[in-house]
Formats: structure tokens, C-alpha cells, sequence
């Protein structure tokens, strides 16, 4: 695997050995505690694929709050196992199951950038109420990868509310940690060498994590992560004016999990919406992945669609939508292809896997961070745009999220579509202006 092991353990082969024997993914999953999941026989069936389920923080306790966006395997095989398997692997046992650092940084060319860029930047992380063990999982996470650390004694790290207190944070809630254990992760992942803010919400409503979006930049983060939505309204052009219209600040909102359908505040104009897809390790490809459009059923995949209120942006131009366009690029959400993730507040304390569009965006929220400052009084959601149809977005073009009457809000193509916008980055030079 690429994704590099912990001190001590044994490198895994340069190139996947294709073993392709059931009995050893059943003895995988066996280890990694999800042995009950596997259904083999002798005629070689497959193992069964991952299970999961929304995090708590997916279903708002209030009304007038918006949900995170992410989800949490529970059992069966993920893709980064069933290739551990195939490799002939036995990992030990407490392992991450899903992909890591490496895994992403190779699958979105971005090995080079991560050992070289960063320093100096700041990704922030904006959520909802406290992780109380937010540092400690965060470097539990980096010490594993061979990440550099990331503490609050150096001052990478930086935890706050939506005031700006280091002191005073928000009610902790286990559900929004694991959301936040998720992001900072995704963060670390692909700039492992950048700052992180994490601003803490204290609630979910649009008013507190919009505060905090205006805090985080007021703090100067020039990379904001959003990983939660809700509902269009009414209400959006103003919230766009009101926290969402920072020039020179690149800011990322997950699509949505839904399928698909239009949500707020990934259809600000202001913002770069982040759709999601299913990423597998694919030896035919010259890239070593591919991808399609993350969609699990009818209720369950990215979000995409058509804003019933925001206006369409000056840089996007498809003609099947009279206003704003969800979404604009894209990066690996299916929990069943997802990525490792370290978090210990409101469950036992270990390794989980993640999918969901919460994952994408701090993806691509570190990306514009490795691609350096944006200009003064640009618009980062812009800088894809310009680079569409090049080598620097990898053009996913299978898959749908549902059905719609303009075919391409729902079903990818070449160019541009909704569930995946203008694609996946390989490199950094889409993100950059």
C-alpha cells in the first residue's frame, strides 16, 4: 500500500500484488475486527463490501441547525482492505482500514507538492460545539503517517471558538468530533506541512458556523473547510453577503450526501462546492486510480443540482442551470473507497473510516492551501475555471447521483457535470491564481 505504515512496520510491495484469494481477506478483516463480515465460499466469492452509517452530527439535534457531512464504516471490507488482501497484506490488528496520506497525495499527483509545500499557510477547520480531544487525536493521526507534529505548544495547531477564546469553547458533542477528527485528518493529509485553525461553532445553526467562517478569515486563514449544509432558503443571498464574500480567501463547502439536490451553503457563489466520488486503485490506468460519481442510493451519494436563489457566478457558463451550479470540483466521499481517520471522543479510541463530502472538502481546502496564497481580491472558486479541460483536473466521467431533467446536473461527462464539477485535482496548478 502507499499509504505509509507505522515505525516499525514492514513496507508494503512497490506494485500491488493482484493475489485475488478470498481466504485472505477473510483473515484481513478477521484482524481488523469486522470478521463477522465476510461471506466465503469455495466457489471464491467476494468478501462483503463495507457497511456504514451516518455520523450523529448528520441528524441535527435542533431545529434550524445544519448537518455535518460525513459517514462512518461499521463493518464489511473497505477498498483500501479488500487491496491489502489482493496484496497478500495481513495488517495488524488496531490499523487504519482507508486510505492515508500517501494514498491521496499519489491519487491526486500531489506527492511532491505535500513534501514541499505548505509551510507557512493556515487551513481552517470550521465545525460545530467542542472536541475536547481534538490535539490529542489530531497527533495520534500525524505520528502514525510519520506527519510532522502539529501541537498547540509549536502553534501549528490552534483551537478556538467562533469568538476567537482559546478558553471558552463551545459544549462538546461527540457526534461533531468525530466530524472535526475527519477534517483536521484530511487537512494534515494532504498539506502535512501547513498550520491548522480550527474554529468551533457554538451551534450549528448558519448564524454561529457563518461567525466562525468570519472569524477563521478574520484570523487570517486564507483556506476555509466547511464540511455541513442544510437546506436552500431565502435567506442564502444574505448570508452570502454576510459570511460567505471574503476575496483572496479560498472556501470550501461539501456538496451534500443526499444524492442528488441543491444545498446551502455549498451554493453560495461565493464558495468552492466540493462534490464527491469513489476512488479505486486501478493498474490499467496510467494515473494507478480512477474514479466515478459517489452514489449509493437514491437517498445516499454527492450532492449536485441547481440553486433556487444564488446567482450564477461571472466564471461558470453551463447553460442547463440559469443560476448557481453545484458543484465545482471534487474528491473521494464514498465511505465504501474512504479514508483512515484517528478519533477517541464518544467512541472507543482507534482507527475509523470516513466517506461522506466532509472528507472532500478539507481535500480540497489543503490543496489550494499547497498551491499558495490566492491574489488579493480574487475569487479562489475561479481558478478551476480556468484550468478546465487540461491535465489539471482529472475529468471523471461515469456515474450518477440521481435523476434530473438537465441530464448532466445528476450524470457525469466529460467536462463539466454537477456531481463531480469540473473534476479531481491532479496537481496544484487548477488552484492557483
Amino acid at each position: 500500500m502507499r499509504t505509509t505504515p507505522a515505525a516499525g512496520t514492514p513496507a508494503a510491495p512497490g506494485r500491488r500484488r493482484r493475489l485475488g484469494t478470498v481466504f485472505a481477506a477473510a483473515a484481513t478483516l478477521a484482524l481488523a475486527g469486522f470478521g463477522t463480515a465476510v461471506q466465503a465460499d469455495t466457489a471464491g466469492a467476494a468478501p462483503a463490501t463495507a457497511t456504514w452509517a451516518k455520523t450523529p452530527c448528520a441528524t441535527p439535534k435542533h431545529q434550524g441547525e445544519l448537518a455535518c457531512k460525513s459517514l462512518r464504516v461499521t463493518g464489511g471490507l473497505t477498498a483500501f482492505q479488500k487491496q491489502q488482501a489482493a496484496d497478500g497484506i495481513t495488517p495488524k490488528a488496531a490499523t487504519p482500514s482507508g486510505y492515508g496520506p500517501s494514498d491521496l497525495q499519489s491519487a491526486y499527483g500531489l506527492t511532491s507538492a505535500a513534501a514541499s509545500k505548505g509551510s507557512g499557510e493556515t487551513i481552517a477547520i470550521v465545525d460545530a460545539y467542542n472536541d475536547p480531544n481534538a490535539a490529542a487525536d489530531l497527533a495520534k493521526y500525524r505520528s502514525y503517517y510519520g506527519l510532522s507534529a502539529c501541537t498547540k505548544a509549536s502553534g501549528c495547531f490552534k483551537q478556538v471558538s467562533q469568538t476567537g477564546s482559546t478558553t471558552s469553547l463551545p459544549t462538546s458533542d461527540a457526534g461533531w468530533s468525530e466530524e472535526i477528527s475527519l477534517d483536521l485528518d484530511m487537512a494534515s493529509a494532504i498539506c502535512p506541512n501547513c498550520n491548522i485553525l480550527l474554529v468551533e461553532a457554538k451551534s450549528a445553526t448558519m448564524a454561529n458556523l457563518g461567525t466562525a467562517v468570519n472569524e477563521a478569515v478574520k484570523l487570517g486563514a486564507k483556506y476555509v473547510s466547511n464540511s455541513y449544509g442544510g437546506s436552500e432558503s431565502s435567506s442564502d443571498t444574505s448570508y452570502d453577503s454576510s459570511y460567505f464574500n471574503h476575496p483572496g480567501v479560498a472556501i470550501t463547502v461539501s456538496a451534500g450526501d443526499s444524492g442528488y439536490g441543491a444545498e446551502y451553503p455549498a451554493a453560495s457563489q461565493y464558495v468552492t462546492a466540493v462534490g464527491g466520488t469513489a476512488l479505486s486503485e486501478d493498474s490499467t490506468t496510467t494515473r494507478g486510480w480512477s474514479e466515478t460519481v459517489w452514489n449509493t442510493s437514491s437517498t445516499e451519494g454527492t450532492g449536485s443540482g441547481c440553486s433556487a436563489y444564488d446567482p450564477k457566478p461571472s466564471w461558470q457558463t453551463d447553460t442547463g442551470c440559469a443560476k448557481r451550479t453545484i458543484a465545482d470540483v471534487s474528491a473521494v466521499a464514498d465511505p465504501a473507497t474512504g479514508v483512515s481517520v484517528y478519533d477517541s471522543y464518544g467512541v472507543t479510541a482507534g482507527w475509523y473510516t470516513f466517506g461522506g463530502t466532509s472528507a472532500s472538502s478539507p481535500i480540497i481546502a489543503g490543496v489550494y492551501a499547497l498551491a499558495g496564497t490566492p491574489s488579493s481580491g480574487s475569487h479562489p472558486a475561479q481558478f478551476p475555471y480556468a484550468a478546465a479541460g487540461t491535465s489539471a483536473l482529472n475529468d471523471v466521467t461515469s456515474g450518477s447521483n440521481g435523476s434530473c431533467t438537465t441530464s448532466y446536473l445528476c450524470t457525469a461527462r466529460s467536462g463539466y457535470d454537477g456531481p463531480t464539477g469540473l473534476g479531481t485535482p491532479e496537481g496544484v496548478s487548477a488552484f492557483t491564481g
